[in-house]
């Protein structure tokens, strides 16, 4: 398999198809060419066969499903970097929307975004998130299942309602914490990711697909109004790829990679992560390269990773850096020193120097070393470089072959249908025939037997009434007629 080369320094540089589960990071200052760039490794995995998924942010990657041409400024670029073999080439391409506007709706379930990533993307404290832990536990012992906001909002109305049956199992469940949670899950709905919730649920391996040709299908998500909730934007990228890490099988290093997945704007993944969540990042970064997957961070800074995570990015493509704040030198200095030396190139120097669509390059080679920094030109794109009409759109999403499967929601019963039919359920009282025996008799005559009506209960009859209702059991009535039996001179039998 040859691969495309992805940029020219001396020579064209290559990221290997083999070498592609190592990870890799797209980082430079607002305006250098990241997001040319993120376009052009996307197109060349799927000339390799490798589906990829991205998320759209600035709404213009989604031309990459649409043939490139007639840009002065790819053409120069082509001609400057001797590239003989370039062709202009759409890549298939999958559109997906959470809000199901700009693409195929993007479901899950609360079940399957679990207390921890659901108490990440509702800001909650440890407190709240234990409490929201402990309403998943009663749920599945419950055997309710919760599908989307409401069903989780009856079921900690539930919790908290009864939390005096179910702390000495579950813990506290404490009436300031439930408050907070409902408060924040109204945030939630109002910002709109309420449509995140429910059924049908993505199935991961609709976006595994490749088209007729070979070439792997492209999915990209419309984020350009999900980045206005940046917490929920950061936490469903995250859910996709623990979902992938759980779902996929053990497969060890392959020629080439299942799923290539990119996270754009990284940095909002970290930002005032709890530590339970980055060991989780962590863990799902360093082994999902076993299951075939290679993740690539996409952010302004590498600062905005974190070490433990920075440090499993192998493949690197670093455009300038700015170097006017204190923060700003830290960064090119970290980035410098990250990079496999090479004595043609003084790293610390050239960083902010870098022109438009040119970067630092160190890729893997085939035996899983970085390879020397180079200073090179990215290679353009075959696609399109910008946005996509809305008719474009809208035979891109007609055409899919997932159209209609998750356009139309389903509603089925789960634990809002439960609990609401349990509230509408009423208790029926016992009847008075119930009792075993007539209180007319008992009191020397009845009303309606001899035809007289009665304006008024006697208060024994009226207390005797409502002991026995209230008493209800075998027991109670021999108790019961005992007691009356005393007050009123009768005999009990012995």
């Amino acid at each position: 398999m040859t691969p495309t080369p992805l940029a020219k320094s001396a020579d064209f540089l290559y990221l290997l198809p083999k070498m592609a589960n190592r990870h890799g990071l797209v980082a430079g200052a607002t305006g250098t060419g990241k997001t040319v760039t993120l376009q052009s490794i996307a197109e060349s995995f799927s000339r390799m066969g490798v589906p990829v998924f991205m998320a759209d942010v600035k709404g213009d990657l989604a031309g990459i499903s649409q043939v490139g041409g007639g840009n002065a400024k790819i053409d120069a670029r082509v001609a400057q970097l001797g590239l003989n073999d370039f062709s202009l080439a759409a890549c298939p391409v999958t559109l997906w929307d959470v809000f199901g506007k700009q693409g195929h709706p993007i479901r899950t379930t609360i079940a399957e975004m679990g207390p921890l990533l659901l108490g990440r993307m509702l800001n909650l404290n440890d407190v709240q998130s234990g409490v929201l832990t402990a309403v998943f536990k009663i749920a599945d012992d419950q055997g309710w299942l919760l599908l989307d906001l409401k069903d989780l909002r009856a079921m900690i109305q539930h919790a908290s309602e009864n939390a005096a049956q179910y702390s000495a199992q579950y813990g506290n469940i404490s009436s300031a914490s439930v408050g907070a949670i409902q408060r924040a899950l109204l945030q939630l709905e109002h910002e709109g990711a309420d449509q995140l919730f429910g059924e049908p649920a993505l199935n991961l391996d609709d976006m595994i697909q490749t088209d007729q040709k070979g070439w792997g299908v492209v999915n990209v998500l419309a984020a350009d109004t999900l980045y206005n909730s940046p917490r929920v934007y950061a936490t469903l990228l995250l859910w996709l790829l623990s979902e992938l890490f759980e779902k996929l099988p053990e497969v060890g290093d392959l020629e080439k990679p299942k799923l290539a997945f990119f996270f754009d704007e990284a940095h909002l993944l970290f930002n005032d992560a709890p530590k339970s969540l980055l060991d989780k990042i962590e863990q799902v970064v360093r082994l999902i390269r076993s299951k075939g997957v290679g993740v690539y961070f996409v952010s302004q800074n590498p600062l905005d990773i974190p070490d433990v995570v920075l440090g499993q990015l192998g493949n690197r493509v670093q455009h300038a850096l700015r170097a006017f704040t204190p923060r700003d030198q830290k960064a090119v200095k970290a980035a410098a020193e990250t990079f496999r030396a090479n004595p043609a190139v003084k790293v610390s120097e050239v960083i902010t120097e870098l022109a438009v669509g040119e970067a630092l390059v160190s890729f893997l080679d085939e035996h899983g070393r970085p390879t020397p920094v180079e200073r090179a030109f990215i290679c353009p794109p075959g696609s399109r470089i910008g946005a996509v009409t809305p008719v474009e759109r809208e035979q891109l999403i007609k055409s899919s072959i997932v159209y209609g499967h998750y356009e139309n929601s389903i509603d089925r019963e789960s634990a809002y249908e439960i609990l609401k039919g349990r509230a509408t359920e009423t208790p029926t009282e016992p009847q008075e025939a119930d009792m075993g025996f007539d209180w007319g008799d008992l009191f020397g005559g009845n009303a309606q037997k001899s035809g007289k009506p009665s304006s008024r209960q006697g208060v024994l009859e009226t207390a005797a009434k409502s002991a026995a209702r209230a008493i209800g059991s075998e027991l109670g009535r021999q108790i019961l007629r005992g007691v009356l039996g005393s007050i009123l001179g009768g005999k009990r039998r012995k």
